[in-house]
């Protein structure tokens, strides 16, 4: 059975490769049931971006492994 539950997030940032974010949790973000992304950034210019997909926000924001998603659902099972 597909789950038809969005999924919670945040965008934790161990490098700050654009020096625009910092470091430490820059971003939170949802993964709707059709699979695309909205992420809200932190900080003092907040904006929201949304993507058809969540490879294509990773794409752009993973700086290569400087920026993990960090998922709350996985981290309650803990």
């Amino acid at each position: 059975m597909e789950d038809t539950s969005p999924r919670l997030f945040r965008l934790e940032r161990d490098t700050d490769v654009t020096g625009i974010s910092g470091t430490g949790t820059v971003a939170d973000g949802v993964k709707w049931p059709d699979g695309s992304t909205s992420i809200r950034w932190r900080g003092d210019r907040p904006s929201i971006v949304h993507w058809a997909r969540l490879e294509d926000a990773e794409a752009i924001h993973g700086h290569g492994g400087a920026t993990r998603f960090v998922w709350a659902d996985t981290e309650a099972a803990r």
